[in-house]
């Protein structure tokens, strides 16, 4: 199976550097930036298409970037952000600082506003089924999208914050 993620354009919270996690946050005005971005990534797309399934999560900023890119996706809550809990609305540093070596190697022993491992479980979830797909297009969320990165990888989430997916990245992986 092959996934291919982009992870939503920016929201304002994206720009100030704030956790959104659950909070369902729409997508900025695009930049030029932006719409070249797009474009570059529309051409790596043709080259990975056809796609057997378009997904994104339940988080509208998932749904308008998808729609950006000429996508009708269907819905899917196992790509749903990680719920940041208390962290939501406030710089990313703050639970850096608060968190620290914990965050940055041992997020799954870490609870927020959810524990990590149901993130963990969640793409195990995601993973099973859909299995059988050969060739998947998923429009996700940062925390999402590295995790499953680490787990692939690793067999664990344990390497997500090593790991740095930013807004509009298009990225695949064969499993």
């Amino acid at each position: 199976m092959q996934i291919t993620f982009i992870r939503h354009l920016p929201t304002e919270w994206n720009k100030k550097t704030w956790l959104q996690g659950k909070r369902d946050i729409g997508i900025t005005a695009l930049t030029k930036n932006d719409s070249e971005e797009i474009e570059e990534n529309k051409t790596l797309l043709k080259i990975r298409a056809p796609f057997d399934l378009v997904l994104a999560s339940t988080l509208k900023r998932t749904q308008e970037t998808a729609f950006l890119y000429g996508f009708e996706p269907e819905i899917e809550h196992l790509l749903d952000e990680l719920d940041f809990g208390p962290f939501e609305g406030v710089p990313k540093r703050k639970l850096t600082e608060e968190l620290g070596s914990q965050w940055e190697g041992n997020p799954l022993s870490i609870t927020l506003g959810e524990p990590v491992r149901h993130l963990e479980e969640r793409i195990i979830s995601f993973l099973q089924k859909y299995k059988t797909r050969k060739n998947i297009l998923a429009f996700g969320h940062g925390a999402w999208i590295r995790a499953a990165l680490s787990y692939v990888k690793y067999g664990h989430i344990n390497q997500m914050n090593r790991i740095e997916v930013k807004n509009n990245d298009c990225l695949s992986i064969n499993i």
